[in-house]
């Protein structure tokens, strides 16, 4: 009788390891993106990225540097990300802002780099709308992203005004995203 109970005991912890989902290397959330999460610190980047390239901003003198941004390269030479910690020039670092550069980062709801501004509204709660000199800053709190939209797809009277408070129901809904960024600062 133990022997039996033993034995299903194996089976069925056997069973749910194996029906653990394997992380979507490409899936954006709140507090990770991809295998990186809010609390990895920038040395531990080397092992997480092992497959792919790294490349840190070189500069012959640390005075005309004002960060220290590394690019992240999949095998293949793609560029995925732009990352930059929150300590400039502090290995042990967290993560502060990821560019978002390649279009398989997407959330669950499918937001990603080549989205619409309608994606976002269809899908997320926008926190604010922020009017910059050459683009509408999205801020979607919930997943602690912003997007823009360059200000080239907005009606006229917006394109040259810093002033006016930008709605959404002044973006056209197949305005699309510029730059996809995730803010852990």
């Amino acid at each position: 009788m133990r022997k039996s109970f033993l034995l299903l005991l194996f089976v069925t912890a056997g069973f749910l390891i194996s029906c653990e989902k394997e992380q979507d290397p490409f899936l954006i959330t709140s507090n990770s993106i991809g295998r990186l999460t809010s609390d990895i610190k920038i040395n531990q980047l080397d092992s997480i990225f092992a497959e792919d390239s790294l490349v840190k901003q070189v500069s012959n003198s640390e005075l005309y540097r004002k960060s220290n941004e590394i690019e992240v390269y999949d095998n293949q030479g793609n560029k995925l990300l732009l990352i930059e910690p929150v300590q400039a020039f502090d290995s042990t670092s967290t993560i502060g802002f990821i560019q978002v550069l390649d279009p398989r980062y997407k959330t669950a709801k499918g937001l990603g780099k080549e989205s619409t501004f309608q994606d976002i509204v269809q899908n997320y709660d926008i926190s604010r709308i922020e009017n910059t000199l050459s683009a509408a800053v999205i801020f979607i709190d919930e997943l602690n992203v912003y997007v823009t939209i360059d200000k080239k797809q907005l009606p006229v009277e917006l394109r040259y005004d810093t002033q006016t408070r930008i709605q959404a129901s002044q973006i056209p809904d197949d305005a699309k995203i510029k730059y996809f960024m995730v803010d852990w600062d």
